[in-house]
């Protein structure tokens, strides 16, 4: 991350503006943008354009007319023009990493201007996409200052653009389903601080959620419950292209994961004759909750099977140019196994016309500059945790070595997977895995209810503050150089999540530290940070957002 790029830490016209811009110059006076102003763009801009509207009336109540004719008559009435341009733009440097759409990041460019001076807010962009970026920052700047009806923004000058190009968060629907609403509303969160990728982790121990043409006990056996007896459920393909749909409508991608050869226990009780015969360790691990058994790829009909998983995530996914494999934490399965079938199935994703992620063990493959290693285990962590009372306390004799054997091999997979050329999505838990306990007391009953609850309570708590002060390279092994980042992408996982209310408390505020980290090219400043997140609560709030308020930030309700 640059260390060169700053950010004026009073610049009215970006004070609420999360992820922060690349570069902010404050004007004078200030422009009202009221309801009943119009708002005019070129018909190619038509859908973004009412996006904005519709988002904008609901986070500000300022409901704006729109106009899509172009022509010099319309932009002298409009309060807000939208349009194609470049000017000032290349003052930016261009998004680093990789889309998870397949699109070359000068192609799909997101950088941005906006200019408040003169009576309106002109906007400009080189691309639709640049023109969504855009509108979302002035959303956020409106709906900080609006009052009945209308906002008084100031005037000034932004020049904006993305650090990386793959921005995402991974959601664990395999462990508890959410059904479609509360996936929106999650995609609505991440367009709302320009995050890009939904990794939907869609397969798991306690449930298999999507339908694979040929083996249909998967979604009616592998998908009828969740973890510690929750409702189960799976998507249909229609439920999927529809999802589809309104998160490119945001300009989302989402990206499907069936993870494998780990992780199956919900395909085995689908289809007996893919899973391995009962071993004493793994009986012992079922007594803790921890699944050991791993599919195998000369065993009854396994290749077939994952080909045709893999095959319905390709279908089912179109807008994705990557399949994640999974392949982490496969318990008792000999390193020369795992490596083979790891191959299997990055070979089966490139027959598919795909590209292969996987968690960082895949690192111990065959993989290459094709594909992406998601960084998760971060050393010194893993290390205390796995040398700790609390965790040795907690694992049956009889798993604790096989546990940790395995944990301890990953400390390796970043540098070998930048040996082979791979590039590394950064996901690691320190910093990006948000089912970790909120730290701080809320005083509200019941918040410290959720507080109490939700949260993996076998790792440290994480702070807000954690979650914005820390640099992509710094943490990640072996790195110097943002050209071997794919990106950057958080987590949530499902232990603790029994709904929607508990799965927001995770993702709110946190959400807006991740847009921060993988937008934002300077260092974040705690107390300027807070100073913007606090007014958050303006949209979560409208939206009808469950989310942690801790009493040490003076939120701007």
């Amino acid at each position: 991350m640059s260390s060169t790029t700053t950010l004026p830490t009073v610049v009215p016209a970006v004070a609420a503006v999360i992820p922060a811009v690349a570069s902010a110059v404050a004007g004078d006076g200030t422009i009202r943008v009221a309801s009943g102003d119009l708002i005019a763009g070129p018909a190619e801009l038509a859908t973004v354009l009412l996006r904005f509207a519709d988002d904008l009336a609901t986070d500000a109540r300022i409901g704006l007319r729109l106009e899509t004719e172009a022509g010099p008559h319309v932009d002298a009435a409009a309060t807000i023009v939208v349009g194609f341009a470049d000017h000032d733009l290349d003052d930016v440097a261009p998004a680093a990493g990789l889309r998870a759409d397949g699109a070359d990041p000068a192609d799909a460019d997101e950088r941005y201007g906006i200019e408040t001076a003169d009576g309106r807010v002109r906007v400009w962009a080189r691309t639709t996409e640049g023109a969504h970026r855009a509108l979302t920052t002035l959303r956020q700047q409106l709906v900080a200052l609006s009052a009945d009806g209308a906002a008084d923004l100031p005037a000034g000058r932004v020049v904006d653009g993305p650090l990386f190009a793959w921005r995402g968060l991974s959601l664990d629907v395999g462990r508890t389903f959410h059904d479609i609403e509360t996936i929106e509303r999650v995609i609505d969160m991440c367009s709302l601080y320009k995050l890009n990728v939904l990794h939907l982790h869609l397969t798991e121990d306690a449930g298999w959620r999507f339908e694979v043409p040929g083996w249909p006990l998967l979604a009616e056996v592998g998908g009828a419950g969740a973890l510690g007896g929750r409702p189960g459920g799976h998507y249909s393909p229609a439920d999927l292209a529809a999802l589809g749909r309104y998160a490119a409508d945001r300009f989302v991608t989402l990206v499907p994961e069936v993870d494998l050869p780990g992780h199956t226990q919900a395909a085995f009780r689908s289809y007996p004759e893919l899973a391995p015969a009962s071993a004493p360790e793994a009986e012992a691990a079922a007594s803790l909750g921890v699944a050991i058994g791993t599919l195998d790829l000369d065993r009854g009909p396994t290749r077939r099977f994952v080909q045709d998983a893999l095959a319905a995530a390709a279908e089912q996914f179109p807008a994705s140019a990557y399949l994640h494999i999974g392949g982490d934490e496969a318990f008792g399965m000999p390193d020369a196994d795992h490596a083979a079938f790891v191959d299997f199935a990055v070979a089966t994703v490139r027959e598919l016309g795909r590209r292969a992620i996987g968690w960082q063990e895949v690192a111990r493959a065959d993989v290459g500059p094709d594909e992406v290693v998601q960084y998760w285990v971060e050393p010194r962590e893993m290390a205390a945790m796995m040398e700790s009372e609390a965790f040795s306390s907690m694992i049956p004799a009889e798993v604790l070595p096989l546990l940790t054997e395995t944990m301890r091999k990953s400390f390796d997979d970043i540098p070998a997977a930048t040996a082979k050329g791979a590039r590394v999505l950064v996901s690691v838990g320190r910093h990006l895995y948000l089912d970790r306990p909120h730290p701080e007391p809320t005083g509200d009953d019941a918040q410290e209810a959720l507080r109490s609850r939700v949260g993996l309570p076998m790792v440290p708590p994480a702070s807000l503050r954690d979650g914005v002060e820390w640099d992509p390279l710094e943490v990640t092994p072996g790195i110097d150089s943002l050209e071997a980042l794919a990106g950057v992408e958080a987590a949530v996982w499902g232990e603790t999540v029994t709904g929607r209310d508990d799965l927001e408390f995770l993702l709110l505020p946190r959400l807006a530290g991740v847009g921060e980290r993988a937008w934002s090219a300077a260092p974040t400043e705690w107390d300027e940070y807070a100073g913007r997140l606090a007014h958050g609560p303006r949209v979560w709030d409208r939206r009808g957002w469950t989310w942690y308020r801790p009493g040490s930030i003076d939120w701007a309700d």
